[in-house]
């Protein structure tokens, strides 16, 4: 199945049905919202799947043009963001850039908690307080699961996801340093993610959804200049492994949102990258030197996964750096 969530004036949306292509949607009959949705899924999934089939079977009379431009995040408002390190490549090649401790040789993955009151919707303009906080994006996939019992193994683990999204996770590089330092997390340098207009069950990726990870690439692409096309099966830990990590000293309730990293592979100078400061990484151990600036106010930065046919998934987002509207 296939969820977008559109606006009708509340903060969590109202949830629609979206059929394969993209093109058409239908509002749900089971539930009003997807955290609704996600809360109830055993009893709702068998009634939106039967929506959904006649969706795609072109019998749903109350069916309308899908615009992925006017939607929300799928999941406007979350009970937790849980953001992971898991893509090996990355890790070492900041590490060795930048002269960072080897974080991600100790064993365990990487996560820290964001903001999850508000994600953004794909096309909504993205507001920062300063140019100068070095502005980046990052390209991820992330989980949205069900509820999951505090000490979970990860094999019972790999059924607990029930949608696939796509994440832009902004980041202000600047700052990131600093709180790290400081032993006590980050706050300032992670502002609200963006989500791509379609949130999906793993089902929909067919092949494409292999040991709990997303088996595509990611096309990035900064003011219409490609800017790289990773592929998202390098994570060095699967979303069941990252779903069971979460879930060590902690009941995860159902609507938590678990997100991979900056999307990362070995082959970086070949198929790019889904951040800036990965780039720049790339320059300094090249050449010494980083060349390619941070984001500008005014600048665009698109981001979308396709199957292997082109066919669309979730999606794209295409969002616009702008300064904070009360500064």
């Amino acid at each position: 199945m296939r969820f977008a969530t559109l606006p009708n004036g509340h903060p969590d949306g109202r949830l629609h049905l979206v059929c394969r292509r993209n093109r058409a949607a239908v509002p749900t009959q089971a539930v009003a919202t997807l955290l609704e949705a996600l809360e109830h899924w055993d009893d709702v999934a068998p009634l939106l799947e039967r929506q959904y089939r006649l969706l795609n079977a072109g019998c749903s009379v109350d069916s309308v043009a899908f615009e992925a431009d006017r939607a929300m995040a799928p999941l406007p408002r979350a009970w937790q963001w849980l953001d992971a390190s898991a893509f090996d490549s990355h890790g070492q090649l900041m590490e060795q850039a930048f002269k960072l401790q080897a974080r991600h040789a100790l064993g365990r993955p990487l996560m820290y908690q964001g903001v999850s009151d508000r994600f953004q919707g794909p096309t909504e303009p993205s507001p920062f307080p300063s140019e100068e906080d070095n502005i980046d994006f990052e390209g991820e996939f992330a989980v949205i699961t069900g509820p999951v019992e505090m000490g979970r193994d990860a094999q019972s683990c790999a059924t607990a996801t029930r949608l696939v999204v796509q994440v832009n996770d902004w980041s202000l590089r600047y700052l990131g340093p600093i709180e790290m330092k400081t032993g006590f997390g980050m706050l300032q340098c992670k502002p609200r993610c963006s989500m791509a207009p379609v949130a999906l069950t793993p089902d929909e990726l067919g092949d494409a959804w292999r040991d709990s990870r997303v088996d595509l690439a990611l096309d990035v692409s900064v003011n219409g200049a490609h800017f790289g096309h990773p592929n998202g099966h390098a994570m060095s830990v699967g979303f069941h492994e990252l779903i069971a990590h979460a879930a060590y000293s902690r009941d995860l309730p159902a609507g938590t949102v678990i997100g991979s990293g900056t999307i990362s592979n070995a082959d970086f100078r070949r198929v790019g990258s889904a951040c800036i400061a990965e780039r720049r990484a790339m320059e300094i151990a090249d050449t010494g030197l980083a060349s390619t600036p941070f984001l500008s106010f005014g600048d665009e930065v698109r981001m979308e996964c396709r199957l292997a046919d082109d066919s669309p998934l979730f999606g794209a987002i295409l969002q616009q750096v702008v300064p904070v509207a009360n500064r």
